[in-house]
């Protein structure tokens, strides 16, 4: 089983260039464009991580990590944001993810 970069972003451009900047380091992506679609997908079992927008439409990255857990899925989890301040990272790290990036 490989190792796969879930992607979920609501902006195409986002997951377009992320998914071929993965790709091209020879990394598998998957791209998602909602939390919901991720979900949907039950892609969570095997090796890999969770690439993760911040603000989405619907669902957004807290509470798709929240569901994880509840749902006690061990994905790790890697912020992306333009709109990142120091107490939403401070809750996302604090709930377990990896890291988050501005």
């Amino acid at each position: 089983m490989s190792t796969t970069v879930f992607l979920v972003d609501d902006d195409a451009a986002v997951r377009d260039s992320m998914s071929m900047l993965l790709e091209t380091a020879g990394l598998a992506a998957e791209a998602y464009d909602s939390a919901e679609a991720f979900l949907a997908a039950q892609r969570t079992e095997g090796p890999g991580c969770l690439v993760l927008d911040m603000r989405m439409g619907g669902m957004g990255g807290l509470d798709l990590q929240s569901e994880l857990q509840r749902r006690g899925v061990r994905l790790p989890v890697i912020f992306v944001s333009v709109h990142g301040d120091v107490p939403t990272t401070v809750r996302a790290m604090k709930a377990g993810a990896v890291d988050f990036l501005t």
